[in-house]
């Protein structure tokens, strides 16, 4: 999500009329996040903190600190600062979504960012064999394909506000991302599957690049799609025929190299494109150069390009603005 966001963020600078709102899942136990969840009972702010970065309105000093990561000291390392100030202000506010908005003066963000919920939810896996696990972590590195994701305890709310973004939204993107363990707990929140549906927005899908070894080893474009339809309408209280999804988001560009070598190395290959099968589930398909300006990633890892996917979701939500302003017009 944050790849994305820091590619729609050169919109707002460009003036441009275009509002963001970011729902971040809040199931993550590993690392600094899983650290501080459990020393200091708060929701995990990591995934937060990247958003927030990836929306501050200037790469700063500021900014940097936000991202600071703590690489010795007793307690403190493996911390980054901005974890140890939205755990501090959620004390000093009493909730974590207060935390936030706090935080966004310190590091003034463009654009809204909400937790999926504030409730404190675990996730657990039911894996094809029947067994189960708990714990996003242990999830991810299951090697036995996941058959469904639930939350324990199994009632999460959404905010209030996440719930009138939905339903105002021009455009409602998921992905890319994790798919068991950060796209789809979204959806298990109590309501926001309705909220989605309902929304009379665009709604795309940004497939991942490669298969994520252990949670999504095998799966095509469309069993993405399917895994998060049947999660979504699971949480349906009313199934209809309004959608969940629209529009499914792929990369057309060969990924090749010496990079692809090494994911190849842990059981990882591009997902494969099945576009027939999506056009069967109902969706329209847009391929395009999603490497375009990021050949080879700093790090070595396969990676969306901001700008191209950015790029992508304005236009979506352009034409999403304009189907919403027919259908007005002709109710």
């Amino acid at each position: 999500m944050s790849t994305l966001l820091r590619g729609l963020k050169r919109y707002i600078k460009a003036g441009t009329s275009i509002e963001l709102t970011a729902v971040v899942t809040v199931s993550d136990d590993g690392g600094s996040s899983g650290r501080l969840r459990r020393d200091f009972d708060v929701l995990p702010p990591g995934d937060v903190r990247n958003c927030m970065a990836a929306l501050a309105r200037d790469e700063t000093l500021m900014t940097r600190l936000f991202q600071y990561r703590f690489s010795s000291g007793r307690g403190l390392k493996g911390h980054s600062f901005g974890n140890l100030l939205l755990t501090a202000l959620t004390h000093l506010t009493g909730d974590f979504a207060s935390a936030i908005e706090a935080s966004a003066q310190v590091l003034p963000v463009m654009g809204q960012i909400y937790p999926a919920t504030s409730d404190h939810v675990v996730l657990e896996a039911t894996l094809a064999n029947g067994e189960k696990v708990v714990g996003e972590t242990r999830i991810s590195r299951s090697k036995v394909p996941i058959e469904r994701i639930s939350f324990k305890p199994a009632r999460a709310r959404p905010l209030p506000a996440t719930l009138k973004a939905i339903a105002a939204a021009d455009l409602i993107t998921m992905g890319p991302g994790s798919l068991y363990t950060s796209v789809i707990p979204n959806l298990l929140v109590e309501g926001i599957a309705n909220a989605i549906a309902n929304s009379p927005a665009l709604k795309a899908y940004f497939v991942n690049l490669m298969w994520q070894p252990g949670e999504t080893t095998g799966l095509r474009a469309s069993d993405h799609v399917t895994a998060i339809l049947r999660h979504g309408n699971l949480q349906r209280k009313k199934p209809s025929s309004a959608p969940l999804l629209d529009i499914c988001v792929l990369n057309s560009a060969p990924i090749r190299g010496r990079v692809l070598h090494r994911y190849q190395a842990n059981t990882a290959k591009p997902v494969e494109n099945d576009v027939a099968n999506l056009t069967a589930l109902g969706l329209s398909v847009v391929s395009a150069d999603l490497l375009r300006m990021n050949r080879t990633a700093a790090d070595g890892k396969i990676r969306h390009d901001s700008g191209a996917i950015g790029a992508i979701a304005f236009d979506l939500a352009q034409r999403g603005r304009r189907q919403k302003a027919k259908l007005k017009k002709a109710n």
